[in-house]
């Protein structure tokens, strides 16, 4: 007969983010956008507004475990939202609902690998958290036509009474793929993709065309 040992299972995670002595640069970096909205108009239908350098991190576990529940929520101050398709938001964090064990939640840039860290301490079972801060990024869409692009670019039913402020969904956006929210009567997030933000970027500016663009930076 063997012998069968108790083993703890450790975990090494590492801050995969520069400090704030090092620049970061966003994936729309060299579109250099506050030039593009120091010398671009100033009124318009749709406001875009990139929110760079946020922290991204993508939460797995199970919303039937208690525990767990309990843990996330300590670790984010709010509760992980269960109903389908719906957000939360407190502070500076945003907790997004993607599927029935996943959330995407986003964190001021470098407060990201503390909290990562933090439910590598709290969280116990089975559970998935990941830094995927590198991959994507955030730009929103507002104003009076901001939704006249949203349904030029989408098949998303974006009615008041479908899709009111909170609610996420994952969809497909001009041949690519985003996560879209509602986060004002007239304004809309997107989060897209690096490999892709450069062709977003020249299709908004294309889409917004005959209702007037402004670029904030």
């Amino acid at each position: 007969m063997s012998d069968v040992k108790n083993e703890t299972a450790t975990v090494s995670i590492m801050n995969q983010l520069a400090d704030a002595s090092i620049q970061a640069q966003s994936p729309l970096f060299h579109a250099d956008l506050a030039t593009v909205a120091k010398s671009g108009p100033k009124t318009g239908g749709v406001t875009f507004k990139e929110e760079a350098l946020l922290g991204h991190l993508t939460l797995r576990l199970n919303a039937e475990n208690p525990d767990q529940m309990k843990a996330a929520e300590k670790v984010l101050g709010v509760a992980v939202p269960t109903q389908p398709l719906t957000s939360v938001t407190k502070g500076d964090v945003v907790v997004r609902w993607i599927a029935p064990d996943e959330w995407l939640i986003t964190v001021p840039g470098l407060k990201a690998f503390e909290y990562e860290a933090a439910f590598q301490k709290e969280m116990k079972g089975h559970f998935q958290v990941v830094n995927v801060s590198g991959g994507q990024t955030i730009v929103k869409l507002s104003g009076k036509n901001a939704k006249d692009v949203i349904k030029k670019s989408s098949p998303a039913d974006v009615h008041d009474s479908q899709f009111p402020v909170g609610k996420v969904v994952n969809t497909p956006f001009a041949k690519s793929a985003v996560i879209l929210r509602r986060t004002g009567e007239n304004e809309f997030e997107l989060v897209i993709r690096r490999s892709f933000s450069d062709y977003l970027w020249l299709w908004i500016q294309d889409a917004s065309r005959e209702y007037g663009l402004v670029v904030e930076a």
